[in-house]
């Protein structure tokens, strides 16, 4: 008995010591960034690790985003270290909000950081204002860093340049100016040098490392958060944008067909969630929604191509103009916007050139298909008086404004329930 006890208890003080957890930012800082950081500390907190490693490679994001990971980072129980890696990584903008608020900062050598002007942006452009609410814009981002930036021990006048000039910063540079704590070129080098290190915390507890067996234990983001993240990617929103559309359309045209609107409308939901949360440009939307109508009265009306191809430049430039981060400049690709207009208006023209041919087609089922047919009278029919005539190999009730005679050839103008309204047949086509 004794010896398992003595076992699990060893188990359970190595696992305690070892504990060190990483998650990674590589992109984009949006709301899908900030769930996953928020939830790693949460888990941080509960298994009581060492600390938290976040290894950051940005251009920037979202304000409400960092500030939700900065909130996340000023707060919790366990200490966090930021770190900017591999080489040729940056942390901009955001990204250099979030290194500064870590316990501890840390660079990789070839990175860099800074450029942190806040930017005005409606409809997924900056947009200029006047002086006065550009030092708010200004005096508001600066305070900020202060107010955390001083008690991490950062040089604040420095770190205000990054906001008030956009200046970035080496890691060299930022090293000497104080910005950050330590240049390492890997992680490995990095947990040894924290090994034994005494952090002051924001709240100004102290805690010291104890990392000489540690292992690094990587957090993953789970399949929800990996899923809605590749929903808010340009490209893939353009993409859900334009089937959901297209479903819909192929709905609404071919009724019965089911799967077209099934697949539309949840393309659709997911493209409205996508653009609740990037920076969408009205006037991209309006140049699909032109290029869509084009389709359509390419199919309607002859134009020699002109209302096709003008088509396809609307949504061309649509596509390009509908989602433009001033941060990062992200936005839908040449490639995707080719590869997915180009077949959107084939689809599109031939659907609605299908609908308008069914319009004059013959039906071929039902009562309807007697329309226009021929038959012989088999039982005399009166001007007021109904008869009989035979048609398809079966006896019809029939109706006339004229008198037939038994043994008249008659045409079918059209049916009434189960009585024909006939006509002679050697009427039409005279004048």
């Amino acid at each position: 008995m004794l010896r398992p006890l003595l076992l699990a208890l060893f188990l359970l003080v190595s696992t305690a010591q070892a504990a060190i957890l990483k998650v990674k930012i590589d992109g984009v800082i949006d709301p899908i960034t900030s769930q996953f950081i928020q939830k790693a500390v949460k888990q941080a907190e509960d298994e009581r690790a060492q600390f938290l490693l976040i290894e950051l490679s940005t251009p920037g994001g979202l304000g409400i985003s960092m500030q939700e990971i900065m909130q996340a980072i000023l707060n919790s129980k366990v200490p966090i270290v930021c770190y900017v890696t591999p080489s040729g990584a940056h942390a901009a903008s955001a990204g250099f909000f979030i290194l500064l608020s870590a316990d501890v900062a840390a660079m990789a050598p070839g990175t860099h950081t800074g450029a942190a002007s806040p930017l005005l942006a409606i409809g997924g452009y900056p947009v200029t204002v006047d002086e006065t609410m550009s030092k708010k814009i200004l005096n508001d981002a600066t305070a900020y860093l202060r107010s955390y930036a001083a008690r991490r021990g950062r040089a604040i006048a420095l770190a205000e340049t990054a906001i008030t000039d956009a200046r970035a910063f080496t890691e060299a540079e930022a090293l000497d100016g104080k910005l950050i704590d330590v240049v390492v070129d890997s992680r490995e080098k990095l947990v040894a040098g924290l090994d034994g290190r005494t952090i002051t915390r924001f709240d100004g507890r102290t805690s010291t490392l104890d990392l000489a067996r540690a292992q690094v234990t990587a957090i993953e983001m789970s399949g929800r958060q990996r899923f809605l993240q590749r929903i808010v990617q340009p490209d893939v929103f353009f993409l859900l944008l334009i089937v959901g559309v297209l479903g819909l359309y192929t709905e609404f045209t071919h009724p019965g067909m089911v799967a077209p609107g099934v697949i539309g409308g949840i393309a659709l939901v997911l493209a409205l969630f996508a653009m609740h949360l990037l920076p969408v440009n009205l006037t991209g939307l309006v140049l699909i929604g032109l290029a869509l109508a084009l389709f359509i009265l390419e199919a309607k009306y002859t134009s020699h191509g002109i209302l096709g191809a003008g088509g396809v430049v609307a949504m061309l430039i649509g596509a390009l103009m509908l989602v433009r981060s001033p941060l990062t400049g992200a936005g839908v690709g040449l490639g995707a916007a080719l590869g997915v207009t180009l077949p959107f208006a084939i689809i599109t023209v031939v659907l609605m050139r299908l609908v308008l041919r069914s319009r004059g087609w013959t039906p071929r089922t039902g009562v309807e298909e007697l329309a226009r047919e021929t038959g012989e009278v088999t039982e005399d029919v009166a001007a007021a008086q109904p008869g009989l005539v035979f048609i398809h190999g079966e006896l019809w009730r029939a109706v006339s404004s004229a008198a037939l005679p038994k043994g008249a050839r008659v045409r079918v103008v059209r049916v009434d329930g189960l009585t024909l309204h006939v006509e002679p047949a050697e009427t039409r086509g005279r004048f």
